[in-house]
């Protein structure tokens, strides 16, 4: 899974604060902001009955099936048929049926990419490096 590294110029006062609650926690302070952030931007509440049920179990999993979720990759059909419909619409434009089938595999696109995204969120609460979930923290 691809990470996005982020550098931040914050107030003296902010940082200490967050360097005193990730102490309190036993937390890097890198670990807390990054919850702290994770909080702050809507998670689950704008997310569909189907999308919200597609990551619920993930919580269930031990570490080794969040990892696999978490490396998971849409099936190679799906993807084809979905940039073969993309392309189509922006070249020539989509029949009503191929309109129908491309919100579906978008959608299914959409959950792959949310199991991924929430199964690598949890492997680095539980403190496991995600790019290497088996390694240390």
């Amino acid at each position: 899974m691809t990470v996005q590294s982020l550098t931040l110029s914050i107030p003296e006062l902010l940082y200490e604060q967050i360097k005193h609650r990730a102490a309190e926690r036993d937390r890097s302070v890198e670990d807390e902001t990054l919850d702290l952030l994770a909080n702050a931007v809507p998670g689950n509440q704008g997310l569909s009955k189907d999308l919200a049920a597609a990551i619920a179990p993930l919580e269930l999993l031990d570490n080794e099936a969040l990892a696999r979720a978490a490396q998971s990759h849409l099936p190679s059909d799906v993807a084809q048929a979905l940039e073969s419909l993309h392309l189509k619409r922006q070249r020539d434009g989509l029949t009503a049926a191929e309109g129908e089938t491309l919100s579906a595999l978008v959608l299914q696109y959409e959950r792959a990419m949310l199991v991924r995204a929430q199964a690598a969120r949890l492997l680095r609460e539980r403190g496991l490096d995600v790019a290497d979930p088996s390694g240390s923290p």
